[in-house]
């Protein structure tokens, strides 16, 4: 116990932040939700259908830079201080590239998105949406380069910070380009891209200030000399990064793939799955957090050539995601409908968030497990594995399985519920196979 408290604390010491982080992130995702469902249940489905068909090609891409964190992190453990600001150079080709495609993507899909065989009111509010956030997106990305290098040498507080005064100012300008004040008209769910546009843009200079200016991030002498694209690098960066993506993108299909399915249901169904997905997720930063600094603490351990105390960590990471996660599954089941009636002023929706958050706190757990497991393993830098693991759980059984329960079901069609219930197993299914990895991979070092 003596040691499992004293490794705990290192895990809070770095991922205490990294939540602050992690939440605030999830409370600029929130009030987005919140204010385009206080203005209309119609504006919220259009904000939840764009974030269906985005959101996942983002993180494929995205992937790309939570690879930076365990690069650093091995390198910040061994102490190469100066290789870090090298490969940082060499890495920012690959971050600029990314950012602008996914600027591109989204331009792309706002032109497309009317032809799918869904309502074209919804698509209509999902298509401005995308136009208003899309140079948001380049910023952003921008601004997860830095801070996944921050991150990477234990720096967690400065990105919390810049996170967390992001949070603050999308709150005012989400409802005023949502609800029109101040002379600026009533946008909606268009509103609320603009203002995400907006803090992305704020958050990048921000962080890029504190890293220029900070005495902490000196010794890597980032800006010490130009270096162009490397090839090694790139293959390094892509090799780790490009799996970490396609995983990601995976399990985000699945939701998406679960918004697509169930907006078949109704604008009603489609906005209390909204509801109960938002919630489930807000709960899910503390497992996240944890599984994000066991990341980083593997993989200074591993930098640090102690193999046996970065195997102890992984299980330390595990056993408090698993904690995590069983706390959130009471909070949601005592305080569900307290939870659900702050999004909406529908009844309707917020029965059916009701009933929805029931699957959502089961939902948690063996989230918080395949957490704890993917985060350490990142540490060791096993991607690929986990990524194909992804794959066969959420593509192969989840989505098909949850297809057919929402609209035939065994006896009778089981509508939304069916869909969270796959998804529920599909997640069982991942945390048995990807722990049981974790313990391979952490005993192979040794």
């Amino acid at each position: 116990m003596k040691n499992f408290i004293k490794e705990s604390n290192h895990f809070f010491k770095i991922g205490i932040p990294i939540f602050g982080s992690q939440l605030s992130y999830m409370i600029m995702h929130t009030t987005d939700t919140i204010v385009s469902g206080r203005y209309s249940s119609e504006e919220l489905a259009g904000l939840v259908l764009a974030g269906a068909f985005t959101f996942p090609v983002y993180m494929l891409f995205q992937g790309v830079m939570f690879a930076i964190t365990p690069i650093v992190a091995q390198l910040y453990g061994s102490r190469e201080f100066i290789k870090i600001g090298q490969k940082m150079r060499q890495i920012f080709w690959i971050a600029i590239v990314i950012a602008f495609l996914i600027f591109l993507i989204f331009l792309f899909l706002s032109k497309i998105l009317l032809f799918f065989p869904l309502d074209k009111n919804i698509l209509s509010i999902s298509t401005e949406y995308l136009k208003a956030v899309s140079l948001g997106m380049f910023f952003y990305v921008m601004f997860r380069y830095l801070s996944s290098f921050s991150e990477g040498m234990t720096l967690t507080l400065p990105v919390f910070f810049v996170v967390l005064f992001g949070a603050v100012i999308n709150i005012p300008l989400d409802i005023i380009f949502a609800f029109g004040y101040f002379g600026i008209p009533e946008m909606g769910s268009e509103g609320c891209g603009y203002a995400t546009s907006i803090v992305s843009m704020i958050m990048f200079f921000s962080m890029l200030r504190i890293i220029l200016s900070s005495k902490k991030y000196k010794k890597t002498e980032l800006l010490k000399e130009f270096n162009g694209p490397s090839l090694r690098v790139s293959k390094e960066i892509l090799k780790l990064g490009v799996p970490i993506g396609i995983g990601i993108f995976a399990e985000m299909t699945m939701f998406s793939g679960a918004a697509i399915i169930i907006g078949q249901l109704g604008d009603k169904i489609l906005s209390g799955h909204a509801v109960a997905l938002n919630i489930a997720s807000i709960l899910f930063m503390l497992p996240l957090a944890i599984g994000l600094a066991g990341s980083t603490r593997v993989g200074n351990l591993l930098g640090e050539k102690r193999f046996l105390d970065a195997k102890y960590s992984s299980y330390v990471g595990v056993s408090l995601c698993f904690i995590g996660a069983l706390f959130n599954m009471i909070i949601l089941l005592i305080f569900r409908e307290n939870f659900s009636s702050i999004y909406s002023k529908d009844i309707e929706v917020i029965n059916i968030a009701i009933s929805l958050l029931f699957y959502a706190a089961i939902f948690q757990i063996p989230d918080g497990v395949q957490m704890g497991s993917l985060g350490a393993l990142r540490g060791y830098k096993d991607t690929f594995a986990p990524m194909v693991f992804l794959v066969i759980s959420y593509w192969i059984f989840a989505i098909p399985l949850g297809y057919f329960l929402t609209n035939y079901g065994l006896t009778k069609p089981l509508g939304a519920e069916g869909m969270w219930i796959s998804m529920i197993m599909g997640l069982i299914l991942f945390s048995i196979i990807i722990f049981n990895r974790l313990r391979l991979v952490s005993s192979r070092y040794i």
